[in-house]
């Protein structure tokens, strides 16, 4: 007689605790369905990684040309300041607009 009494409590408990289980599982589930729909970057931050990708394909625009059709002839153009400085200087810089818009975080609203 006492086995059974024990036996009860102790299903009782865990029925309790089953069901404090499957209330902290739905609320987790409810909270983990409003994230899945925010998307993992900031619209802000996107932003900024398509300004740091326009900048990088115009610094390749800028290294475009210079070169010939004429395997005998030598165009001195190709080595212009455009083409060895300034064009990999601007890549470099919309790679460092991209490290940012990756790394950017805001202000965080308290």
């Amino acid at each position: 007689h006492f086995v059974a009494q024990e036996l009860i409590k102790i299903i009782i408990n865990h029925v309790a605790e089953l069901r404090y289980m499957k209330k902290t599982v739905q609320k987790n589930l409810k909270n983990t369905e409003t994230d899945a729909k925010a998307f993992a970057i900031p619209y802000k931050n996107i932003s900024y990684i398509l300004i740091g990708l326009g900048i990088m394909i115009l610094g390749y625009i800028l290294m475009l040309g210079g070169g010939t059709d004429d395997p005998g002839s030598f165009n001195p153009r190709m080595f212009s300041f455009t083409r060895i400085v300034l064009a990999p200087v601007v890549i470099l810089l919309g790679m460092a607009v991209e490290v940012f818009a990756i790394m950017y975080r805001g202000k965080e609203n308290k």
